[in-house]
């Protein structure tokens, strides 16, 4: 995707997950420990701050203050702190900043803060009872940065061994397909492309519904379970 698209995108998640925020704020969202809606919008308006400081101070150690308590007053600071990451991905996307991973650009940031985004407003609303699946393309994107940052990451901080097999996905509804590991893919994981990425990130089993397996599956999930994200 391109940079313009991915802001694009990124506007529209971060207004679906503040719509969230009407919501209950103590309800549990699944697949974050014990963490409920407030704790989720806590993180990711933290999020929004320090990755704002990497783009405009190029920076990477701003530890933001903690989220306010009360439904309104959650409400108001992640607006804000949306609107200061939007301003600061204003900037062009070539321009340098502080990232964790090449490129060391603000097009990164504009990148991993829509992924980013686009995870947790499905967390949101999956605690709501409401969840969309991820669209096509940027799920595309955020299958592509998995294998591309998120487990090179993983391998260079020493969470998780670099894959001794190869697996193949393959996005049922865009015809999109990635490999991870050496050699020839010995497995091929298919569903669409929101379900592969939330399958990655510890969102959906990787089996039943619509993700299908070929070749050796038991050898493909150990690729799979890396873990490949933080």
């Amino acid at each position: 995707m391109d940079p313009d698209s991915l802001l694009d995108h990124l506007r529209r998640d971060l207004d679906a997950f503040r719509a969230c925020l009407d919501g209950d704020p103590a309800a549990p969202v699944a697949h974050c420990g014990d963490w409920t809606l407030h704790d989720l919008a806590e993180h990711l308006g933290r999020g929004n701050l320090w990755a704002a400081a990497a783009v405009t101070e190029r920076r990477g150690d701003l530890d933001p203050p903690a989220a306010p308590r009360g439904r309104a007053a959650l409400a108001r600071w992640f607006e804000e702190t949306s609107a200061v990451l939007l301003d600061a991905l204003g900037a062009d996307p070539s321009a340098p900043a502080w990232t964790f991973h090449p490129p060391h650009t603000v097009g990164f940031w504009r990148r991993r803060r829509c992924l980013e985004t686009l995870v947790h407003r499905w967390d949101a609303e999956n605690a709501l009872g409401a969840a969309r699946p991820p669209e096509a393309d940027p799920a595309c994107e955020g299958v592509a940065e998995v294998f591309d940052t998120m487990a090179p990451r993983q391998i260079a901080r020493g969470r998780t061994a670099p894959p001794s097999r190869c697996l193949r996905l393959r996005a049922t509804d865009t015809g999109a397909s990635w490999t991870y590991g050496p050699g020839a893919p010995v497995a091929t994981l298919s569903a669409p492309a929101g379900e592969l990425l939330l399958v990655l990130w510890g969102r959906r089993p990787a089996a039943g519904g619509t993700v299908v397996w070929e070749g050796d599956e038991a050898a493909g999930r150990r690729v799979l379970d890396g873990p490949l994200v933080p």
